[in-house]
This record gives structure tokens, sequence and C-alpha cells, in this order.
């Protein structure tokens, strides 16, 4: 089963070698994952990727390998595979039925009244609740159309409990979230990003004299009777300096192939390149570790103090929010934000002045959405789509 396990990790491109295995079988056989019980497959998979796995940027990887790999394996062993056929326990948010409604009975949701009386409500139903609910149109539940819990409709509610978004109607997330990294080392689909990208060259000569100037050395060697006088001159760079927001989570989930693209594309390009993580919008603080991103966050006072404005920047997100999330104290989904997204985005763009947005989503889309309409007006019209073309215009814009 591991040599299997461990050619699939080679065959998804994980640098793993044979010392690392025989570590892991090391481990197996000292009894450190005991297959007895329901947890064994969470320990084999922290033991496995603890021995196997050197660089962390390759968790994510290792991840979708180890899914990969065992989803595929009928049989294991008697205990192991009872660990796969384990019923859920029964939680208060569990997922019980999908409820699918109809164009005409979504149009009669109606909303509760606006964001004071949503968080007011919400804070009455968790007071007075005091058991599991599912269905209805009032109490905290599932597959309802309440404004708050998980797996029904509402065009304006409180998401509790729910794996992942559905409608994209939530003004507020309570629910605990994972996202990954982008890899900067995916290999491109679209060779044009990185010809759109290199309109934004701006190449000096810094350094040491380490390359050949020719057309120097012809001269000098003419001038000296024809004894050779090599003439260097320092290497060619690309002076040009990027501060890259890259949105992470929830409906960018559609665009993950496209923007690790843009995002390999952009650090192959750019030598000075910084980058940082946001959810939806712009508030106080950003990230650069998905994994860390609750524990190890960046002020965005401290981005604007520590990178001058001489920085190009790019947002890169689909804009697409409740409107709460840019214009409302509060609003952001994951957090309390004292200011709003929108005083956050102005001083962004009001410091660095050369700054655009790039957005996934089809441009013929943008106009049904009104956080995207939003965003494009505080971007003072400097969104651009996720395109060839797109970002041939965005790059002109950053000149």
């Amino acid at each position: 089963m591991l040599i299997d396990f461990f050619l699939g990790l080679k065959q998804a491109g994980l640098p793993v070698s044979v010392k690392e295995y025989l570590m892991l079988c090391e481990a197996m056989q000292k009894g450190a994952v005991i297959f007895d019980n329901y947890g064994s497959v969470d320990e084999f998979y922290y033991l496995s990727r603890a021995s196997l796995v050197k660089d962390e940027t390759h968790f994510d990887r290792f991840d979708r390998a180890f899914a990969q790999y065992f989803k595929g394996v009928e049989s294991l062993s008697s205990a192991l595979d009872k660990a796969f056929k384990q019923e859920l326990p029964e939680e208060w948010l569990r997922k019980l039925a999908e409820r699918l409604l109809s164009d005409e009975e979504k149009a009669q949701v109606e909303a509760l009244g606006g964001w004071e009386k949503l968080m007011e409500t919400l804070k009455e139903r968790l007071a007075e609740q005091k058991e599991r609910h599912q269905g209805g149109s009032k109490w905290i539940g599932t597959a309802g159309t309440s404004p708050f819990g998980a797996y029904g409709y509402n065009p304006e509610g409180v998401r509790i409990g729910q794996d992942k978004s559905r409608n994209r109607r939530a003004v507020k997330v309570w629910d605990q979230r994972e996202y990954k990294d982008y890899d900067d080392n995916a290999e491109l689909g679209i060779r044009n990003i990185q010809l759109a990208l290199r309109r934004l060259r701006k190449f000096a000569r810094t350094g040491a004299e380490e390359e050949l100037d020719m057309d120097g050395t012809i001269k000098a060697t003419a001038n000296n009777a024809g004894y050779l006088d090599l003439k260097l001159v320092p290497e060619r760079h690309n002076n040009v300096k990027v501060l890259l927001f890259l949105d992470v989570g929830g409906s960018m989930d559609d665009y993950v192939h496209r923007c690790e693209e843009l995002f390999s594309a952009a650090k192959t390009e750019f030598k000075h390149l910084e980058y940082f993580y946001f959810h939806n919008f712009i508030y106080e603080s950003v990230w650069r570790n998905n994994r860390l991103r609750h524990s190890e966050k960046f002020s965005t006072l401290d981005v604007l103090n520590k990178y001058g404005n001489d920085y190009k920047v790019i947002f890169v997100g689909d804009a697409t929010m409740s409107p709460y999330e840019i214009l409302q104290p509060g609003g952001s989904v994951e957090h309390y934000n004292e200011e709003a997204g929108s005083v956050w985005l102005k001083r962004m763009t009001d410091f660095y002045r050369r700054s655009v947005w790039i957005n996934p989503t089809a441009q013929e889309h943008w106009h049904w959405t009104a956080s995207v309409r939003l965003t494009q007006e505080l971007m003072g019209g400097r969104m651009h789509p996720l395109t060839a073309a797109g970002l041939e215009t965005a790059m002109k814009a950053l000149i």
C-alpha cells in the first residue's frame, strides 16, 4: 500500500525520496499509527506529511495527492475501511437536506431590512433558540429560508455551519475556513499572460560589472590600435516594483487555476515583487500564508509605510460580495472591521497612484453585480478582466 502511495506522490510532482519513505515505514512498524480508531486516517495523514514533505509550500500539493490516492483505494484493512465508512455524528448544523427553490419562490423570500436589523435579530434568535432546527423561515438551522443557518436560501443572511458558498449572498460568515496559498510553480497554460506582464518592465543596469559590452569593447579596441580592450557593464534587471494583493477563498475558488497562472507569471517576470492575500476586500490587515492567516497578519498601515509609492499595485479578485462588506464598518464576513473596506481601498489608491484591479469574472457579467460596480467606481474605472487583452490594458495603465 505504501509503495503505491509513495509513487503517487512522486507522480504528483512532490520531491519525495526513498530515505523519507523508509522513515515513514519505520514509524509505521513502531506503531506510530494504529488503524483501530476513527482518527487513524488523520493520524496517518499527519505522520506521512511530516515524514515526506520537506517544504510547507508543497502542503497543498500533498493534500491533493493524498485525497486522490485514498479516494481510489477500495480496501486497505477492515479497520481502515471502517474509518472511511463511519457515520457522521449528529451535529448542531449538519447538512440534512439540500433545499432547491424555484426562481419564483426565491423572489418571495424577503430580506430582514438592513444590516443593523439583521444583526439584532440574530442576537435575539441565539438567545431564544434552545435546540437544533431544520427547515422553516425563522430559527437558526438547515435547509430553510431563515436568514441564519446553512444549506437553504435567503437573499441577505448570515451563513453558519456550511462548508462552502452556494448562492454567494451571505452578508456574514461564521465558519472556520481554510484557504490555500496560490502555487507559484504552476505551469503556465497561457503564454500570453507573461507577454502581457512584460509591458510593465523597466530595465536598468545595476550591480557589479559582469556583462560584456560588445559595442564598448569594439570601440575601445579600435581606439587602442587593435589591442583587445574588454569593457564590462552591469547586468540589466527589471527594475519595476510590484505589490500584488490576491483575493482567496469563497467565490474565488472558481478561479484558482487562472490566478495561479497569473501569480506564477508575476513571480517570473518581476524581480521586485511583494504579495499578500485578502478575503473579498481590503481591510486593516492582510496575510502571506493562508494556513497561518489567523495568527500571522500584516497591518495594512505597515504595508503602506514599508513599501514606497514607487510600487505599482495590482489587486486580483472577483469583487463579488455583499455591498455591506465594502461600505459598512463591521461588514466583513469574517471579523469586525472598525473602518469600512472602501476607506482602506481609498487609502491604498491615494498612496499608490499606479494601481489596477484584475477581475477573473467575465467582463460582460460585471454590471449584474452591485459590489463589482461599486469596486470599479472606487478604483476610478481601473478594473480590467483577467484575459490577455485585459492584462495588456492593465499594464499600460500602470506605466
